[in-house]
């Protein structure tokens, strides 16, 4: 089989979720069978070394692929690459802007190619077409040379659906694909011993609640601490560890002043990857009350199955494609957002009954196991390159 070419905005050493399941498909696609074209990055040298795969970075900034002049090095930089490798398909890592390289090149002979839906980038997308004849004109002609569109969820399928419906991209609508996301369960398992992680991070006592997420309003992180209050009148002891940077935390704090909680609420800041896995066995249960706000939306919520590979019970919310990742009453529990009361409701249902925990742990453990891994992901991925792919 000829080379896959993966656009990808989005690869190690850059950081967010996007990059992470770049650097996972890298690394389970055939050795060689992906020529990787991407930005510069600080650390992007040792990062390439573990990858069995071509790397060729544009020699300018990742996030400066988005810029026209970027756009422009970038389309050069891949024509290159094409001529050489001779690729029978191509990956987009989102639509935007890696999309753009992808139509100018197959307008231009080169392959047939895929772009990764995440939720988010398609609701952006959405309200621009819907206000510029301009961005609906662009948009057009970039997906109506696409072959197929892999989302990572049923919602963010829908999602794309819709926008493509609305450009006239009928053909494409029709070849969306969902392929829901996953983890390693190898690095993510429930024996990792927790002590080094709680001594870091003062994680004293517990039972300890856990989100980790950005600090981000569509989050949700205010909603379990207004639940808070309601989980330890039942369980006193009850404290909550939030691991996560972002433009939120001042008003977090406050909420916490104001609600009285003092160091029942630990916001940890900045967890470093290696620390991640013991941060997860430090917890007794995993929350991620999520909200769509605004173009923001958990498009599946792939701390979810970390959790639940770390063998922890989860609680969700029905926004965005959370309901895909969580196995409502098996892997744990959904509740609506905004709802305090309800996430209250679902903690205390938890912490009081051990054996239930543990039930729904090692049922999301056996989840992320047979489904929701990467092995499995690249394996659906692959399987749809085949599919498409230039014969």
């Amino acid at each position: 089989m000829s080379t896959t070419l993966l656009l990808a905005l989005n690869f190690p050493p850059f950081g967010g979720g996007i990059a992470r399941m770049m650097g996972e498909l890298a690394l389970r696609y055939p050795p060689r069978g992906l020529t990787i074209s991407t930005g510069t990055w600080p650390g992007c040298e040792a990062s390439d070394a573990r990858f069995p795969q071509t790397i060729d970075r544009v020699a300018v900034g990742a996030k400066r692929l988005r810029t026209v002049n970027g756009l422009c090095l970038w389309t050069w930089r891949a024509t290159s690459l094409v001529r050489r490798t001779q690729p029978g398909f191509a990956w987009c890592d989102e639509v935007k802007p890696a999309g753009y390289p992808a139509a100018w090149l197959h307008a231009r002979g080169g392959p047939p190619f895929g772009v990764i839906a995440h939720g988010a980038d398609f609701l952006l997308l959405d309200a621009k077409v819907r206000r510029s004849a301009f961005k609906r004109w662009t948009a057009r002609r970039m997906l109506e040379r696409c072959s197929v569109i892999v989302a990572n969820s049923r919602w963010t399928a829908d999602l794309a659906r819709s926008v493509l419906e609305f450009l006239g991209c009928h053909a494409l609508s029709a070849e969306v694909r969902v392929v829901p996301l996953g983890t390693t369960p190898s690095r993510f398992r429930p024996d990792i011993d927790p002590v080094a992680v709680r001594r870091k991070h003062g994680l004293d006592g517990g039972p300890w609640l856990l989100t980790v997420a950005r600090l981000d309003f569509h989050k949700g992180i205010d909603t379990v601490i207004r639940a808070l209050p309601a989980i330890r009148a039942a369980f006193p002891t009850a404290r909550y560890a939030v691991a996560g940077i972002g433009s939120r935390r001042s008003s977090l704090e406050g909420l916490v002043a104001e609600l009285g909680l003092g160091d029942a609420v630990r916001l940890l800041g900045f967890v470093s990857d290696e620390d991640l896995p013991a941060l997860y066995n430090a917890a007794d249960l995993f929350l991620l009350a999520s909200r769509r706000y605004d173009l923001l939306v958990e498009g599946f919520g792939i701390s979810i199955v970390e959790a639940s590979a770390s063998g922890l019970p989860v609680i969700g919310t029905r926004s965005g494609g959370i309901p895909e990742a969580v196995r409502e009453g098996e892997t744990g529990f959904l509740v609506e957002p905004d709802d305090p009361a309800a996430v209250a409701a679902a903690a205390i249902r938890l912490l009081g009954d051990e054996a239930l925990r543990r039930r729904i742990g090692a049922a999301g453990r056996a989840a992320v196991e047979t489904y929701y891994n990467w092995d499995r992901v690249a394996a659906d991925l692959i399987r749809i390159d085949r599919e498409f792919r230039r014969s």
